[in-house]
């Protein structure tokens, strides 16, 4: 991936579940035709790890690139690595190495 219209074409590609944090996450990777999206809003952390680990074993963690998505990020990946789920940094890399974007809902191309 060398853009970000890579970036979201390779993204709308991917079969596993891409996790955000809000509703206006979802809402705009969405607009880009990405589909698998599922929140973090309204659910305690330990329940959306166990229903992600139950169902799938790839996951794409899309939370924002500020302290606290950070933290966040870092929680999720270790529970549910522990619960035998494989997480797929390359977007995440991606975003922090090539773009000058911090939260999820203002990515644009």
């Amino acid at each position: 991936m060398e853009t970000m219209e890579d970036w979201i074409n390779s993204l709308k590609r991917e079969s596993c579940i891409i996790l955000v944090e809000g509703k206006k996450d979802k809402k705009n990777l969405a607009s880009f035709g990405i589909r698998n999206i599922i929140t973090l809003e309204g659910k305690p952390l330990f329940k959306t790890i166990e229903e992600i680990s139950e169902k799938n074993k790839l996951c794409i963690i899309l939370t924002d690139l500020d302290k606290e998505g950070k933290k966040l990020y870092h929680a999720l990946k270790h529970n549910l690595q522990k619960k035998g789920v494989k997480i797929n940094d390359t977007y995440r890399n991606f975003l922090f190495k090539n773009t000058k974007f911090t939260q999820i809902e203002g990515i644009k191309v």
